[in-house]
């Protein structure tokens, strides 16, 4: 298994911050799987929806997980809401599920400063009645998926970090 730790949970609970956060405490580069994805094929997340649909999409989010696997070590990856199905998943590191329930998450992203622009590039989110049976649905696989779980509500981007190290470190 590589010495990552991969940073899980629905979008738009702050896993990218998190990351950050994370990588800053501890020494550790950051990589964001949507990032590596829209690198690998030159087109945003929304447009790869768009034109190619979800199936295309989480066949790149495997091909990703496959090159995380063979050339990513000691590095903090924050994923996909949807990247915790991929197959070789625990191959790629500590697993940590940041959890916030579902109206927790969208709080946080209307008091962002660039609210519309967050929502928009989040393609599942468009439709907030299917985002909530979306959510519903992964939260018991995101638990089963994962190492650790962390409470991330109301919680600054460093109190989060310092968890998971405490935490990682046990």
């Amino acid at each position: 298994m590589a010495d990552n730790i991969l940073l899980i949970g629905f979008m738009g609970v702050g896993k990218g911050r998190a990351a950050r956060a994370l990588a800053g405490l501890t020494g550790r580069f950051t990589v964001d799987t949507d990032d590596l994805i829209e690198s690998m094929t030159k087109t945003r997340i929304r447009q790869i929806f768009a034109e190619q649909g979800e199936a295309h999409f989480r066949q790149l989010e495997q091909q990703a997980a496959d090159w995380l696997e063979y050339h990513v070590s000691g590095t903090v990856v924050s994923a996909g809401g949807g990247f915790f199905m991929v197959k070789n998943l625990r191959r790629l590191g500590q697993v940590v599920y940041l959890h916030s329930p579902l109206d927790g998450i969208l709080e946080a992203m209307r008091r962002h400063p660039n609210a519309e622009a967050k929502m928009k590039k989040r393609p599942l989110l468009q439709d907030l009645d299917r985002a909530e049976t979306l959510f519903t649905e992964r939260l018991p696989l995101y638990r089963q998926a994962a190492d650790i779980e962390i409470a991330v509500q109301g919680r600054e981007s460093e109190e989060i970090a310092a968890d998971i190290a405490a935490r990682l470190r046990r």
